[in-house]
This record gives C-alpha cells, structure tokens and sequence, in this order.
C-alpha cells in the first residue's frame, strides 16, 4: 500500500505539556497529541517524527515534523470530513480540471490526459486542505499546524536537518511583563551584554558540548555553533539567538544560564571557556528556565 510522507511545520505554546517527545503513561506531550489526534483522523496508527525534541515548556515556532499515512487512508478521511467537501466535489473538480486543461495545454492532441493530471492534482490539494483544516480545528488552542506538504519518501524531520535557530529571551525590568510572562525570563536585573558577547566567542566552532548537556545524554556531544548574536531590542530586553547544526538536551538553556552568570558577574568572562574544555556532565550547572526559549527554525 502506497504511503504518503507528510512535512509539517508545527507551532506550540509549550508551557503546560512535558516537552516534545511522548513518554510512558504521560498523555500530555506535543508529539503525543498529534499523534493521537492523526491516528483518530486518518483511521490507522501514525508515528510523528520531530526535528527537534524540546524540553517540557519551552515553545516553538518553526518546528517541523513529518508522518507517513496510507494512501487510502488519506482519500477515506477526505470522504468522511464534510468541511470543503462542496469545494472539491467532483463537478467543481471537472469544470476547475477542464477549465486549467484548456489554458495549460491548447494542443488538441493532448486528448484527456493533461485533464485527468488537473483533476488528481485539485484531488491531492483538496485532501491535503481538509487534513490542515482538521488538525488545526481539533488540536488544543496552544497547538498549530501552519503549513503541510507532501514530501519525498526519502524526508525524515529529525535526520536530515542541517541547522537550527533557537532564541531566548530575558526580561531585566524589576517587574515582571505580565503579558509576555510565559515567554520569557523574568530576570529582574540589569546585565553586561558586551560582556556576554565577548564570553560566546569561545563556543563559536564544532566542540564537544559534553559540559553543556542534560546528566541524562548518551550521544555524542560534538556540535556546531556557528553564530551567537545578543541584542537589546529595548531597554528591558535581552535576546540570545543561537544558530548551529544542532543542539543537546538542555544545551540552549545551560548555555544561556552560565553566559548569564557572566552578565552580571558573578562569573568571569573565561568561565565559559573552562567549562567547555571540562568536557564534563554538570560542569555548567546553571540551567535558564524553560520558558524563555523558542525554536525559531529548522533548515534541512
């Protein structure tokens, strides 16, 4: 049986689910949810994979996750799901197919194949429409689907990315900013940026990231970051934009915890350079909350 590869980007709040990946006895995770409610939908068990698997709270933007459905399954839920079905029935079809066959191919030779490819692509498109439609209409209020294709049978989300971009963001009012509270860090007190700056330069380049990691990691921990940038795009505002091949459980936040520490100096600059070379689980020990961080982007 024909299976299709779905790519989707996929954005949440993260505040109130236990991070991405589904877990044992623990319904309230992201890849859980959309695999529950696919595996409603399309009649048959789907297994999401994601690009990334983000800590319990933190947000994304630009996650991006892919699944693999029957082909009959797809065209079965089109025929259960009443929303669009005026939209694609099979005369809007025709007349759409005859309508796009005339102008795309004038050769009378052509015959009927230019229209039947018409009508399978408004097929395929309106399928595709009913499922976005769905998945944003039946997912929790913090979840979204902006965007699914159809991708090639070779796509994975998780192994074929190239670069991520994540962001953190810090609040250094001495109130707290209680519309944006859920994404950001409520720091509370002001910090020397340049001296942050000056202090990512030593994690620029492909290291082992072994300090950086959660205790839990087993992987390898070499990494690329290529770029760090620190703007203040007010005076109560910090933002951290970390962009690399990839990154490790809990890296983005002990990263951001200890360049914290050097903001407001009660670390030296070169603190973050030693514990890069200790090359050691719980040399950084610092850990951001989680709800300043956001998965901005994957690149593949």
């Amino acid at each position: 049986m024909h299976q299709i590869n779905y790519k989707m980007t996929v954005q949440y709040e993260g505040t109130r689910y236990k991070g991405w990946q589904k877990q044992p006895r623990i319904d309230n995770t992201i890849q859980g949810k959309l695999e529950t409610l696919l595996s409603r939908l399309l009649d048959t068990d789907i297994e999401v994979f994601g690009a990334g698997r983000t800590d319990a709270g933190v947000h994304a933007l630009g996650q991006v996750a892919n699944f693999r459905a029957p082909q009959d399954s797809v065209a079965a839920f089109a025929d259960r799901f009443p929303s669009m079905k005026a939209s694609w029935s099979d005369a809007a079809l025709k007349a759409q197919a005859q309508s796009a066959a005339a102008s795309l191919y004038a050769d009378p030779r052509a015959g009927q194949a230019p229209e039947r490819e018409v009508v399978r692509s408004w097929q395929i498109q309106s399928q595709d429409a009913l499922l976005l439609e769905a998945l944003n209409h039946y997912l929790p209020d913090d979840i979204a689907i902006p965007r699914i294709t159809r991708a090639s049978d070779r796509f994975h989300a998780r192994y074929l990315t190239s670069s991520k971009w994540y962001q953190y963001r810090i609040r250094t009012a001495p109130y707290p900013d209680v519309v944006n509270r859920r994404f950001l860090w409520q720091y509370g007190e002001d910090l020397d940026t340049d001296a942050m700056l000056r202090a990512s330069r030593a994690l620029l380049g492909t290291h082992d990231f072994t300090s950086f990691c959660g205790l839990k990691m087993k992987k390898s921990a070499v990494r690329t970051i290529t770029r760090i940038n620190i703007t203040c795009p007010d005076e109560n505002t910090i933002i951290l934009d970390y962009y690399g091949d990839g990154f490790l459980n809990h890296m983005v936040r002990l990263l951001t915890g200890e360049l914290v520490e050097v903001g407001s100096h009660r670390a030296p600059e070169g603190a973050i350079l030693k514990i890069l070379e200790a090359q050691k689980k719980g040399a950084a020990c610092h850990t951001a909350p989680a709800s300043g961080l956001t998965l901005m982007e994957v690149n593949y």
